[in-house]
């Protein structure tokens, strides 16, 4: 298991205080201090579509002209928009044996930590 995203980030923030109240030591990678790759992304998504993984409610995509909103319409444009601005994925991301979670849910989080 492996959380992601940034250190900052209040979601991310939430998820790994949740974590360790529930006795879950799980290795943290920051992603805009050690970088992404295209392998690390395309894992991703062969669980989630792209839709999934870019954060349109953050500041880094209303900061995006309208235009190259517009322009991320495939898997291809997605992730080198999440490479060029990894701030841009959706956070945190806890890459699970059994699944993919995206964002931070309490009860998701409960739900997937029984099994």
């Amino acid at each position: 298991m492996k959380l992601y995203g940034i250190s900052n980030c209040d979601t991310v923030k939430k998820a790994r205080t949740w974590l360790a109240e529930h006795g879950q030591d799980i290795p943290f990678h920051d992603f805009k201090k050690a970088g992404i790759d295209r392998a690390l992304i395309a894992r991703w998504l062969r669980q989630v579509g792209w839709q999934d993984l870019i954060n349109r409610r953050g500041t880094t995509w209303r900061r995006l002209s309208d235009t190259d909103q517009a322009s991320i319409t495939s898997e291809a444009s997605a992730i080198n928009l999440m490479l060029e601005k990894p701030s841009v994925i959706k956070r945190p991301i806890l890459e699970m044996e059994h699944c993919l979670l995206v964002g931070f849910d309490e009860q998701t989080y409960s739900e997937n930590f029984r099994k």
